[in-house]
């Protein structure tokens, strides 16, 4: 077992646990079939479209089903066996990949069938999210935690660059997104067998399991009292879905690849790829020098830059400019991401995950899925450029407005079970 006396060790304990391997290894497979499909269909759909507006509604098909589900997903995750349930996600991503395939072979400038799929994709993510999230704290011993979430973070996030890079290339090479779908689907296999391996290191005792399956509306809605009475968790997880909301601008990213920077398939995936790798590189940064002190006011500094880099992205007509640009947010942005994963996890108990992680996911979702839709509005409305900077703008007003809001995430110090824990 690694110890803090031999520094290099201790700062990836993690791996010494073979639960922490296997759904590692699952989960960045599966990120990465996920990022190239996410390439792929958004490069198709805006190859038959021509619409900015299109790419939005591609965030939206995928955000409908978990706000429609999350409740119900993070209930799930706290009642049925997680191991499984993750496998029935993975199960279902592969599935989703099938059927993109089938509709690029018989219906190839269908985008409707395309957006039915991800309403379907949508509803596994859905319970995909708070599943994973609940299981994590199984994995490793208590002592261990913040380094597995640095880890997770970081594998995430390498995930997030090697798939929209190899999704880009696959689909040059391939000429179009059939070969990409197809390695989903193999990928997705992969990752199910893979999840096959994990073994939890706590589980339930039969009476509390038996009180935990016992569903009625106050249990489904148990996790949003929580969140909202614990005003730390509220104010984290909210700052991060309106500074996402507005200041997002991958969404976009296929406008600036072919209309700003003039550059094809393979440039949207480097652009793709560029925020994870400033994030991976933050998350192993991290998880060498965790974050001791002053959690809340680094989140709030991160955030802030967050905003600034988006606006000198959203101005930039140069690849290498804007590659750096996005290096940057994906890299401010895994700070706010760490700390934030921390608070959720540290401070809810372990019964209580799976909805506590759901009512994170819809925050999360309206960030990204319907902060891509807001994008793809404005981006059509007022042009690609104006929506970026604006948005990039309203993050730093976001910032401003949070700071004053929750003086208890402004003050928030170490990311510590005895802070943390629930009062």
């Amino acid at each position: 077992m690694a110890t803090t006396k031999d520094p290099h060790r201790a700062g990836r304990v993690a791996f010494t646990h073979p639960n922490f391997v296997s759904f590692t290894v699952a989960r960045f497979f599966i990120v990465v079939s996920l990022e190239m499909q996410s390439v792929a269909v958004a490069w198709q759909v805006y190859e038959i479209t021509r619409r900015p507006i299109d790419l939005g509604y591609v965030g939206l098909a995928q955000f409908l089903p978990g706000f429609a589900l999350f409740l119900f997903a993070g209930h799930a995750a706290d009642i049925f066996d997680r191991r499984k349930l993750l496998m029935f996600c993975y199960g279902g991503f592969g599935l989703c990949s099938a059927l993109l395939l089938a509709i690029s072979w018989r219906a190839p400038h269908s985008v409707h069938l395309i957006y039915i799929v991800l309403v379907l994709l949508g509803i596994f993510l859905s319970f995909n999210f708070p599943v994973s999230r609940a299981l994590l704290p199984q994995l490793v011993p208590e002592e261990h935690f913040s380094n597995a979430v640095a880890w997770n973070a970081s594998t995430f996030q390498i995930a997030n660059i090697a798939g929209p890079a190899i999704g880009g290339l696959a689909y040059a090479l391939f000429r179009g997104p059939d070969g990409v779908y197809a390695i989903a689907v193999v990928v997705s296999i992969v990752s199910t067998l893979l999840t096959l391996r994990i073994h939890p290191l706590t589980t339930l005792p039969e009476k509390e399991l038996a009180e935990k399956t016992r569903t009625s509306l106050r249990t489904v809605l148990a996790g949003l009292r929580f969140i909202w009475e614990k005003k730390l968790i509220l104010g984290s997880i909210s700052l991060d879905m309106f500074a996402v909301l507005l200041g997002g601008a991958t969404t976009l990213l296929p406008v600036y690849a072919r209309e700003i920077l003039h550059t094809g398939p393979w440039g949207l995936g480097l652009l793709r790829s560029a925020p994870g790798v400033g994030a991976a590189l933050m998350a192993i940064v991290v998880a060498h020098r965790p974050i001791h002190r002053r959690a809340g006011l680094t989140m709030l500094v991160a955030v802030a830059a967050f905003g600034i880099f988006t606006i000198v992205f959203g101005i930039s007509h140069n690849l290498i400019l804007s590659l750096a640009a996005l290096f940057l947010i994906g890299a401010t942005d895994m700070v706010s991401v760490i700390i934030r994963a921390m608070l959720v996890q540290i401070a809810t108990p372990d019964q209580m995950r799976g909805r506590v992680n759901a009512v994170d996911m819809l925050f999360i979702g309206v960030s990204n899925e319907l902060g891509g839709f807001e994008s793809g509005v404005t981006a059509q409305w007022f042009g690609t450029v104006p929506a970026v900077i604006v948005g990039g703008a309203g993050t730093l007003v976001v910032i401003a407005a949070w700071a004053w809001l929750f003086p208890e995430l402004r003050k928030a110090n170490q990311l510590t079970a005895a802070e943390l824990a629930p009062k």
